[in-house]
């Protein structure tokens, strides 16, 4: 692999970097390894620090208008208070923990939406740069992949998943933004909710299930949103019958709140359902419904639209503000 970029603000001849993930997807809560590889420039520098940032790309949403940004959502230094002599080669291997929350960006191999990377920050006599950024994919926890097979089971079909900034009240929630997972309902359930989302907050311990229906209008009322908060073990995932469980998470869902008017479950002090904090977004990454696969038994997956360069390019002062 090519060194994808010289770092600008440490010079012209200054250093390249180029770091390289293991390959395949990796999985929330586990551990993520590659190395740093880094080629000297036109004279000897010390290298004080070598950090990693995970980032994602979300939608902030205002009263009146979009905005997309980049969000970091861990640091981690994987190296650093070393000499890089002039055009020698240097690797710096690493391991690191991911956070429980990290989004899910595909499902039996078929990308859902949200762009995650691994942005490598070098650190040389008091500047820094921002060198290469690696996609990173994420595939699901084994709850979490059965809960959504369960749903294609029940008939639902995926619509798309986005990143949204801000945090579910009520919840464990550590990152600064969560992911909702959108499904359509079957014909049965079509005259009672337009669509389900859901949203998992993963710990060590268990998932949290934040399953919200968006009620359909009725005659002489308005429709309004119904969220229910459910738990699942990582342990007991294999012997769980999760078509059962799901489908009873429906039941209580769709019959919850009927009453028009019922108050949010979380949101902000105007009453939105979905975040306290600064916005929220719509579809991250050009998630297209409709598009089969053949798998998980009703879902249907998404077409990936930006790549990750693409969808991450003129970020760095965002990023900037948001470390701030």
């Amino acid at each position: 692999m090519v060194f994808k970029k010289l770092l600008g603000a440490l010079g012209v001849g200054g250093p390249s970097v180029d770091t390289v993930l293991q390959p395949g997807p990796a999985l929330p809560g586990g551990l993520l390894s590659g190395e740093v590889r880094l080629r000297g420039g036109g004279s000897d520098v010390t290298v004080d620090r070598i950090s990693l940032l995970f980032v994602a790309r979300v939608e902030r949403e205002d009263q009146e208008e979009e905005d997309e940004g980049t969000v970091v959502l861990e640091r981690f230094t994987v190296g650093g208070g070393f000499r890089l002599a002039e055009e020698a080669d240097h690797t710096v291997p690493f391991t690191v923990t991911l956070p429980w929350e990290t989004p899910i960006t595909e499902l039996h191999g078929q990308h859902l939406g949200p762009v995650l990377g691994i942005r490598t920050e070098l650190e040389i006599a008091g500047a820094r740069d921002k060198g290469d950024l690696d996609a990173l994919a994420v595939g699901p926890l084994p709850a979490q992949e059965a809960i959504l097979e369960a749903f294609g089971q029940l008939g639902y079909a995926f619509r798309s998943a986005d990143l949204e900034l801000g945090h579910i009240r009520g919840t464990g929630q550590q990152l600064p933004c969560y992911q909702e997972i959108e499904i359509l309902p079957p014909a049965g359930h079509a005259h009672a909710v337009n669509e389900i989302e859901v949203t998992f907050i993963a710990a060590p311990g268990g998932l949290e299930v934040v399953i919200e229906a968006d009620k359909r209008a009725g005659l002489f009322t308005e429709g309004h949103d119904t969220v229910h908060r459910f738990t699942a073990s990582h342990h007991a995932a294999p012997q769980t019958d999760w078509n059962a469980q799901v489908d009873a998470w429906l039941k209580e869902v769709i019959a919850g709140h009927e009453s028009h008017g019922a108050p949010p479950s979380y949101g902000d002090e105007h009453g939105d359902r979905h975040r306290s904090g600064p916005g929220a977004g719509a579809v991250v990454a050009g998630v297209a419904a409709g598009v089969a696969v053949g798998v998980v038994g009703g879902m249907v997956a998404a077409e990936v639209v930006d790549e990750i360069g693409d969808a991450f390019e003129g970020e760095e002062d965002e990023e900037s503000d948001e470390e701030g």
